[in-house]
């Protein structure tokens, strides 16, 4: 199963409230927001669990008290949760004010959040 894009039509609502430059990246099985040429937040389809879940880059400051926030998960793909980084299961962003929190501490984050290496192309 894809992405649910009802969740990318409320993300991609927010970004343009908040006049955020954004655009939409596949990766990882979902949809990824990238804002500044880094990922910001994404949806991604867990078929284990069989839901929706945002994917949030938040940094490492907030992340604490944002594990704290009913339906927040580590972002864990590997067996060794990525740092900074956190899911959010759908009743944890369900009320529009809930993914605004989440979408909000993303773009606070963004702006001092690494880019990734660029992967030289292999001759």
């Amino acid at each position: 199963m894809a992405y649910n894009e009802f969740i990318a039509d409320r993300i991609r609502q927010i970004f343009r409230e908040k006049k955020a430059n954004f655009y939409e990246k596949r990766m990882m099985g979902g949809l990824c927001f990238m804002v500044d040429d880094k990922m910001c937040c994404g949806i991604h389809f867990d078929k284990k669990k069989e839901m929706d879940l945002l994917m949030a880059r938040i940094g490492e400051k907030v992340y604490n008290d944002a594990m704290q926030k009913e339906g927040c998960l580590p972002m864990d793909f590997t067996g060794r949760p990525m740092k900074g980084y956190v899911f959010v299961s759908e009743d944890g962003f369900d009320l529009d004010i809930d993914l605004l929190y989440w979408i909000e501490l993303c773009l606070a984050f963004n702006p001092i959040a690494k880019r990734s290496k660029r992967r030289s192309k292999k001759k």
